[in-house]
């Protein structure tokens, strides 16, 4: 590789045509005997950045920010209408998975297809056949025709391909969380061995908790402009700030069901100074509120609160029968609190489920899953790898401290 970042981005700028309408015949054109109408979109409008070489950049924006435009034109899929980007190494792509394979052909032959497309010699594919089949999981339907692959299948056996190019500079878009559980593990520890072999890897993705674990720098991208660009905890912060900003007052959301005798009618996040918010900072005082009306008596119900990250990953599910703080009966309408003194989310964007259930747990009067949504911002501790903080302590030793 030569000297020099690992890719250039040179005020690059993306333009698409949108049609208000398109004449489908060559008929329809001649007797309408006009131009069709469109108007100018630009995707990116000059953006400039650098990828050093040996780091994993990120990509992130809302939808439509020119994200996944920008990864397109590193691959040189697309070519920017001003602007020049230079690529510095072997280059590899994971964009549409599996996009050159053949249905009718078996999934021996979709390896030897798509690694030539991909730039492999017919040898190197033979001697990293078995390496990509077992990645894969896939020995014992190697011979199947794709097209009667799962679409579990056909995505990891695409993945397994092309993170064995062996590219210097990796392209993702979107598939850190390909196959299952077992599948993710595999590609998680890829991903590492490829960061620290010192590949170069750009990433777009919205899921900011492995951007903010995987990444040494992020861009954030806004109506196909740069905003910003630097490390990944100030980045995230900056664009969690924007969408909290934008968010609807109450952050209600989800999905509901139960039978209905109870209900909770409405879900608040309080601040230590009994202010309803949907914006804390790690280590703060933090109360969850339910507010709730029963329609008829209820014996001895049970609440619950489940946190979830905005991949799915439950954090927590405490309820008041585990803590022994069930009341006899409930009618009419009242409160419940659940007192955190020290909130020890790290960075990120946390969706909330409030139950009211029956004493077994095995009904639900009311179910509210991720019906609220709250941002918790840096704080104390400042920590930002993961989803929660130990709250512990660091100590030296006198003997072995730094510098002795």
């Amino acid at each position: 590789m030569s000297s020099g970042p690992a890719i250039s981005v040179r005020n690059v700028s993306k333009r698409y045509r949108l049609y208000h309408e398109r004449n489908q015949t060559l008929k329809g054109t001649l007797l309408q005997r006009k131009r069709v109408e469109f108007e100018e979109f630009w995707a990116l409008r000059d953006v400039s950045l650098e990828v050093p070489k040996g780091g994993t950049f990120g990509l992130i924006g809302e939808n439509g920010s020119g994200k996944s435009t920008l990864l397109k034109c590193m691959a040189r899929i697309l070519n920017p209408n001003e602007g020049a980007i230079t690529v510095n190494g072997k280059m590899s792509a994971l964009l549409e998975l599996g996009a050159g394979f053949h249905p009718e052909l078996s999934g021996r032959e979709n390896v030897f297809l798509n690694g030539s497309i991909l730039g492999l010699s017919k040898r190197q594919i033979e001697e990293r056949f078995d390496e990509i089949v077992d990645f894969a999981g896939l020995q014992h339907f190697i011979d199947t025709p794709v097209k009667n692959y799962s679409s579990g299948m056909y995505v990891r056996l695409g993945f397994s391909v092309a993170i064995n190019v062996d590219p210097e500079v990796l392209l993702v878009d979107e598939v850190l969380a390909v196959g299952d559980e077992q599948f993710q593990r595999k590609c998680a520890e890829k991903f590492a061995e490829l960061k620290e072999s010192g590949k170069t890897i750009v990433i777009v993705s919205h899921a900011l908790g492995s951007v903010r674990t995987l990444c040494d720098e992020v861009a954030l991208l806004e109506h196909g402009r740069l905003r910003v660009i630097g490390p990944p905890g100030q980045v995230i912060d900056t664009y969690l700030g924007d969408v909290h900003t934008d968010r609807a007052p109450d952050g209600e959301l989800g999905t509901r069901w139960g039978s209905g005798e109870a209900r909770i009618e409405h879900i608040e996040l309080l601040d230590a100074a009994g202010s309803a918010t949907t914006e804390v900072q790690t280590g703060e005082p933090v109360t969850f509120r339910f507010h709730w009306e029963a329609r008829q008596p209820i014996q001895k119900p049970v609440f619950g609160l489940a946190l979830y990250t905005l991949e799915g990953v439950q954090v927590t599910g405490p309820n008041t029968r585990q803590a022994d703080m069930v009341p006899d009966t409930i009618s009419g309408s009242g409160t419940v609190d659940l007192r955190v003194d020290r909130l020890l989310l790290l960075p990120g964007t946390y969706d909330l489920t409030a139950s009211l259930l029956d004493f077994t747990c095995s009904h639900a009067y009311d179910n509210r899953h991720r019906a609220f949504r709250f941002d918790v911002r840096r704080g104390e501790p400042q920590e930002e790898q993961g989803i929660v903080s130990l709250g512990g302590t660091w100590a030296h030793d006198r003997n072995g401290g730094p510098g002795q």
